[in-house]
């Protein structure tokens, strides 16, 4: 439904702001069928009868009867709420009635900026799909992103009933979340507090407020712990002996009922965080972000800005007519990102019939390597095919020293291409080296190119259309080794598989000197990827990411191998069998390493002449590079390797001083 009808506004502009800066009024009604928005004060409930009254005056001005009661409930079932809030307009949709919502969005686009305008109630299915379907995850209204705002939410949350703040607030339904790990510090209280919240727990879980909600709900219980644990106690008439006999059986109960990894309050786990601020914006059991509905890790929650781009529409690409709207407002800025246009043009030209795409930025780095210069660009693309049931999820990072790059380094334009597609041979060639070596890589990845302007140091190149690569590839569904939650490593099988797998994963990374440019090894930093099977059990790692491989191509592994203790270091103390992980690690580790090294030996000729045809430079070509690193490979002792090894891994023992 395309407009270009001014509509009617009953009241003030939707975000027409008093003396002191304030909304004059936080809702708003729209009439789509009839071009109006109502603003005038009240609620919408009492907007929408203002607009019949208007609407019958205007009528009997004209000498017309009164709307029937029919015509009355029809403008009114055939109106769209509004919220608003500081300068962004809110839209609440009827899930049944989404091509209402939309003929509303797009008559308010004709006096509010379109990127000022969101949707809400994204979490219902229909409205989520509605939106998704025209290419328009952007205009979700957006929760915190960062881990600093959500953590900063969780704590905020934090209320009491009568007695301490003990609870988090889910301000959507009224429940207060009680967990694990603050039911667990009632221990602390003196009797007649624990006594009297305990009372409290057990009265208000039993309760539900108006809407139905629970009045106190068991943070990841399930059904295995709830208000009837509390039923068969009388607090008040218990001595202090069995006070704390049936605080000790409640809390021990409830410890059972959830995952090791939610009995502790942890703001810094991933999982935990997520989990919390799920509870806190809607019920647990839904999803709450797009990367949860693509079955992306944790550690992506809510870290994806999704940004304008297109919708297909009869088959036809229409790309969003925010790009269309002349804005210095750094809001516009920084979502009408000129880059999207361009992958989208490539997924459409490789994919063909294409239902709808969705591409976000990740505005911060998931691993923990310090930033490096370069271009570090990371986008997030969904792309739903036609008569698929699951969308292909794909991450795009553009390449770090690309022609722009080069130029802004002072190489003349023709010299700054030839470097920029230079380094995209040793990036795909570097790719093929780690696999040749046994590093368990994404199957595909492609690298393809967008066009943009150029606007840096040199000013005669200003406006000229240059090229950016970006690397292509699968995402990777599992969990990053660095996040995975300590409670995990309590189960034992789930350790000795986790170590396992990280000691065969270790190998390759050492013999192809993964490290960064201060020559600091580089694994289990955010890059390698746990896969699990349907038992959440470890079934294999991928390196999502072979950044920093062929760096150190000089030291010795005897010399590097003392940083591949880290991982084991920092997971004994908290795994049930420490030296069966340890046997696990070593033992895996030891066992590739050596098979790599029977490899290249039986094969030394394929190996040595893989990159023979690719420029050779001691300066540090990837031919030169690739040379060192089987010639390292090659001298290795690895008994003295893995001796070195088990040198630098500290017992839980050892490091008390035992």
């Amino acid at each position: 439904m395309d407009r270009s009808i001014t509509p009617t506004v009953i009241g003030d502009h939707p975000l027409a702001k008093d003396g002191q800066g304030a909304l004059v009024s936080r809702i708003a009604t729209v009439f789509p069928y009839a071009d109006s928005i109502v603003t005038i004060p009240g609620i919408h409930a009492t907007q929408r009868v203002a607009f019949v009254e208007i609407l019958n005056r205007t009528r009997e001005a004209a000498g017309l009867p009164p709307l029937s009661e029919y015509e009355q409930n029809l403008h009114w079932e055939n109106s769209v709420d509004l919220v608003m809030e500081g300068d962004n307009v809110l839209i609440r949709p009827d899930p049944d009635k989404m091509d209402l919502a939309f003929d509303a969005d797009e008559l308010l686009q004709e006096i509010v900026p379109k990127h000022k305008i969101r949707f809400l109630h994204a979490m219902v299915p229909k409205v989520r799909s509605a939106i998704k379907r025209r290419g328009e995850c952007w205009r979700i209204n957006p929760l915190p992103r960062s881990t600093a705002d959500m953590d900063a939410m969780i704590r905020s949350s934090r209320i009491a009933i009568g007695g301490e703040d003990i609870y988090c607030y889910n301000h959507a339904t009224g429940t207060r979340i009680l967990t694990c790990g603050q039911f667990a510090q009632l221990g602390d209280y003196d009797e007649a507090s624990l006594r009297v919240h305990l009372s409290e727990i057990q009265d208000f879980s039993a309760r539900c407020n108006r809407h139905g909600y629970p009045e106190i709900s068991f943070f990841k219980a399930g059904e295995g712990f709830s208000s009837t644990a509390f039923q068969a106690y009388d607090f008040y008439s218990l001595s202090a002996d069995e006070l704390h006999d049936a605080f000790v059986a409640l809390r021990r109960r409830f410890a059972e009922a959830v995952r090791p990894e939610y009995r502790t309050d942890n703001l810094g786990d991933a999982d935990w965080r997520s989990e919390m601020f799920a509870a806190l914006i809607g019920n647990e059991t839904q999803p709450v972000c797009e990367e949860v509905y693509l079955g992306m890790s944790s550690e992506f929650y809510m870290q994806i800005e999704w940004l304008p781009g297109g919708r297909i529409v009869d088959g036809e690409l229409i790309f969003d007519s925010v790009f269309d709207e002349p804005s210095d407002d750094p809001q516009w800025a920084r979502l009408c990102d000129d880059k999207i246009k361009g992958f989208i043009f490539n997924f459409i030209r490789e994919y063909g019939d294409v239902e709808y795409i969705n591409i976000g930025r990740v505005p911060q780095s998931l691993s923990r390597r310090p930033a490096a210069t370069g271009r570090r660009d990371v986008y997030i693309a969904e792309i739903l095919l036609k008569g698929a049931e699951r969308e292909v999820v794909r991450i795009i990072r553009m390449v770090k020293w690309g022609i722009r790059e080069h130029l802004q380094r002072g190489w003349n334009l023709l010299d700054a291409i030839m470097q920029a597609e230079e380094y995209i041979e040793y990036i795909l060639d570097r790719r093929l080296g780690c696999r040749q070596l046994g590093m368990n890589l994404p199957p595909r990845i492609v690298a393809r190119k967008i066009n943009e302007q150029y606007e840096g140091v040199q000013d005669q190149l200003h406006g000229r259309p240059i090229w950016a690569t970006y690397i292509e590839r699968d995402y990777v569904r599992g969990m990053a080794t660095d996040k995975i939650a300590a409670g995990r490593f309590e189960n034992a099988e789930f350790a000795l598989r986790f170590a396992r797998l990280m000691g065969k994963a270790a190998a390759p990374n050492l013999v192809v000197g993964r490290a960064d440019l201060e020559s600091h090894v580089v694994f289990d930093d955010g890059d390698e990827v746990l896969r699990c099977n349907d038992e959440g059990m470890p079934e294999g790692i991928i390196v999502s990411d072979p950044t920093g491989t062929f760096n150190d191509y000089t030291t010795p592994l005897k010399a590097m191998i003392k940083d591949y203790a880290k991982p084991i270091n920092a997971r004994i103390g908290i795994v049930p069998e420490p030296m069966a992980f340890v046997t696990s690690y070593i033992e895996a580790l030891e066992a590739e390493l050596r098979r790599i090294q029977q490899e290249y030996r039986k094969r030394k000729r394929g190996f040595d002449n893989l990159f023979r045809h690719r420029r050779y430079d001691p300066a540090g070509s990837y031919a030169y590079r690739w040379k060192q690193v089987l010639l390292r490979l090659n001298a290795t002792n690895i008994q003295e390797v893995i001796g070195e090894l088990s040198a630098h891994i500290k017992m839980p023992g050892e490091r008390a001083g035992m």
